[in-house]
């Protein structure tokens, strides 16, 4: 088998500097101390990545803006954009998708490509990474890494040796020098916990645990033990597991309001504007849902959440906003609400949605009224037209953005 890896470099900044410079922005993220992280304003000020420049100041993933930005005061910050992120993603696997069909996504971020069937890959296997690594720079305006190997794992682990903008090989031959040499952590599914364990032992390289016995692993690692073994020596018989979206088993949008949400009609309100969002990334993906949830949180920072499991699948915006209301009244006592989400997980296909005989008119037209008005906010901007329940009020027609729900994100890994 040969398979490459190909990862997106610091994805969600190197895809909002591409977004802003098609814009018109005059200054590139990716070379200034600048980061991506949520709106501290709305008390979500967390780096999600960050740019070589800012890496040079000590800021790092996961850590407070309030931290980072006393370590860089200068320091650019731009929320996330995660619609934008998928449409990058679907860009990229657009491009690798002429090359081959066998495709794993394996985050928004990161692809594994079976290439035995490209005659072209098979001879020259650096050469056609190198073309699809320059395609993907000059058409979509981002970099990427490539890593190839005969199997899912030597990709991978050759795609992290350097960054960014680089082709790598782990070769059988190669693994010895290229991958041995690294410190255990370094190893995928190796986490913190694991590589403490091993440090105990004085396992501290790739090499120690790849020399190591399994049976002396598995003593106090159980069958991680044996996994991790087989990755310390280039092992992995997994296949590239064809899927054509996103790993995704649900979406959501959630805010962290600036003030307290009193009354009802306030939440009802908010509720609908997040709904907006959540319908529209539905259809995307032209999907319904057969289970909502809706999380609250008071203003002293008490959170729960109720779900309802459907006895059909739903799709549009009213559907899902009568459903979170219902679910909102049910827990909500009174008490001021600073934030709030609504998911929808269990899908099915929108074709596959079966229809009730006392529905059927209504909803298919809720469904066209749908449809039309997510093809006028894509060509026109997402509020170029909005409900007149928002007219001459504060609260955006459209609101959150942040939290987009259960799916895999950047490294694979649920946000």
């Amino acid at each position: 088998m040969l398979v490459f890896h190909v990862d997106a470099n610091s994805a969600y900044l190197s895809w909002t500097a591409a977004a802003l410079l098609e814009d018109g922005y005059d200054v590139d993220l990716r070379t200034i101390p600048s980061a991506i992280a949520g709106d501290p304003n709305n008390r979500h000020g967390i780096i999600l990545t960050k740019s070589i420049p800012a890496k040079k100041y000590g800021i790092m993933t996961g850590e407070s803006l309030m931290e980072a930005r006393k370590k860089c005061p200068g320091l650019i910050v731009h929320p996330p954009d995660y619609d934008l992120y998928l449409d990058c993603s679907e860009a990229m696997y657009s491009i690798l998708y002429e090359y081959t069909p066998q495709i794993q996504r394996y985050s928004v971020d990161e692809n594994f490509c079976d290439m035995s069937r490209c005659p072209e890959a098979v001879r020259d296997p650096v050469g056609v990474a190198n073309e699809i690594k320059e395609r993907i720079k000059h058409e979509l305006g981002f970099t990427v890494n490539i890593g190839i190997g005969n199997n899912k794992l030597c990709a991978k682990m050759a795609g992290e040796l350097k960054k960014p903008d680089m082709i790598h090989t782990l070769w059988p031959e190669e693994i010895e020098d290229k991958l041995w040499p690294l410190p255990v952590r370094e190893l995928f599914m190796v986490g913190r916990a694991t590589e403490k364990k091993l440090k105990k032992f004085g396992i501290n390289t790739i090499g120690d645990l790849a020399k190591a016995q399994p049976e002396f692993l598995k003593g106090f690692l159980h069958s991680h033990g044996i996994l991790v073994h087989q990755y310390a020596n280039g092992i992995d018989n997994t296949e590239v597991t064809v899927n054509d979206e996103v790993m995704q088993k649900g979406l959501g949008n959630g805010l962290t309001y600036a003030y307290d949400l009193q009354t009802a009609e306030e939440i009802a309100k908010e509720l609908l504007a997040l709904c907006e969002r959540v319908g529209a990334r539905l259809r995307r993906k032209k999907c319904a849902a057969g289970l909502v949830t809706v999380h609250l949180r008071s203003s002293d920072l008490r959170g729960y959440s109720h779900q309802l499991k459907l006895p059909g699948h739903i799709g549009t915006t009213d559907e899902i906003f009568e459903t979170a209301k219902a679910l909102a009244s049910e827990m909500w006592r009174g008490e001021p609400i600073r934030a709030m989400s609504v998911s929808v997980s269990e899908f099915c296909r929108e074709d596959e949605v079966q229809l009730s005989m006392f529905d059927k008119t209504g909803r298919e037209k809720n469904e066209r009224l749908d449809h039309t008005v997510d093809n006028i906010r894509k060509i026109f901007g997402e509020r170029s037209i909005f409900r007149g329940t928002f007219a001459n009020l504060d609260i955006s027609p459209i609101q959150g953005g942040v939290n987009d729900g259960n799916y895999l994100m950047m490294g694979g890994f649920k946000t």
